[in-house]
């Protein structure tokens, strides 16, 4: 009997891990969820699942959440800055426990790109590299919902803007990833490096899309013309404080665009429609459900 973890649980990404192991026929009482807030996870609980406390920044808390969990999904922390020592805890934690199997959601490209996300993800791709416990990484790229959640801006300023180019973002949907995710812990070639090794990184990623492309999609989907307008990094910085955002928080933004306009979002979607077992999520098709829901 194998028994799977799936951190940060109750979040978007990790709750989907969850039911996408138990989908795949995995009994409840081999998941364990790990959780800040238990009460959150209720329903689960209800489900056989066992749902157990455990906080990244409280490294006291996490022996007990990873006692006797076998393959562990470590979901990258939210809180940009204290990622590193966060994500430490978690490793140290697993080797303490016995992990068998830690796999980690990172960025797409992580040890090359000048994404400013990347260096938190790099420093935790290190040390996983010098933990005895074998290790999957996913170098995630970026979800398809970070745009069709923008949709009521893009149609209430009739554009998209942007400052990638002819940039193109390998994106699928979060389901896409989770998918990736429970492929990861269940499957046995997922851990073959690519030296041959016990550590091994996936770049994962959906079908391509320019952001020129997104807004002709944007516009078949709801039927109101969305037009694309490309600014330089610098251009879309002085455009976000426009709108409202504090200079730190437009030059990140501008940042990430650049990144894209780099093409260091690209990827192949082969390797996550490997370890997910199905084609990644059309944009359309998440454009489509993001109207409905609005509808």
């Amino acid at each position: 009997m194998t028994t799977y973890a799936v951190t940060a649980a109750t979040g978007q990404l990790g709750r989907l891990v969850v039911e996408e192991l138990l989908e795949r026929g995995v009994e409840a009482g081999d998941v364990v969820a790990v959780v800040r807030s238990p009460a959150r996870a209720a329903d689960l609980a209800t489900r056989g699942v066992r749902v157990r406390e455990g906080d990244y920044s409280r490294p006291e808390s996490l022996p007990a959440a990873l006692e006797g969990v076998d393959r562990l999904l470590l979901v990258s922390g939210s809180e940009v800055g204290r990622r590193v020592e966060q994500h430490a805890n978690v490793v140290r934690a697993a080797e303490a426990a016995g992990v068998g199997r830690l796999v980690y959601t990172s960025i797409l490209k992580a040890s090359t790109t000048g994404n400013p996300l990347a260096p938190e993800h790099a420093a935790t791709e290190e040390a996983l590299r010098d933990s005895p416990v074998p290790t999957v990484v996913l170098r995630n790229g970026w979800y398809t919902e970070n745009y069709s959640a923008s949709l009521p801006q893009y149609l209430a300023s009739g554009e998209v803007v942007g400052a990638t180019g002819d940039g193109r973002v390998s994106a699928a949907s979060r389901a896409d990833f989770a998918a990736a995710a429970a492929g990861a812990l269940l499957g046995e070639d997922a851990l073959v490096g690519l030296d041959g090794g016990a550590h091994a990184v996936h770049e994962l990623g959906g079908p391509s899309f320019t952001l020129a492309e997104l807004a002709e999609a944007v516009s078949t989907a709801t039927g109101q013309r969305v037009a694309h307008r490309d600014l330089s990094e610098e251009e879309l910085a002085a455009h976000l404080r426009g709108a409202g955002l504090d200079e730190g928080t437009a030059g990140f933004v501008a940042a990430l665009d650049a990144s894209i306009a780099r093409g260091e979002l690209e990827t192949d979607p082969a390797a996550l429609e490997v370890l997910a077992g199905r084609p990644a999520t059309p944009l359309a098709a998440v454009l489509a459900d993001a109207v409905a829901t609005r509808a």
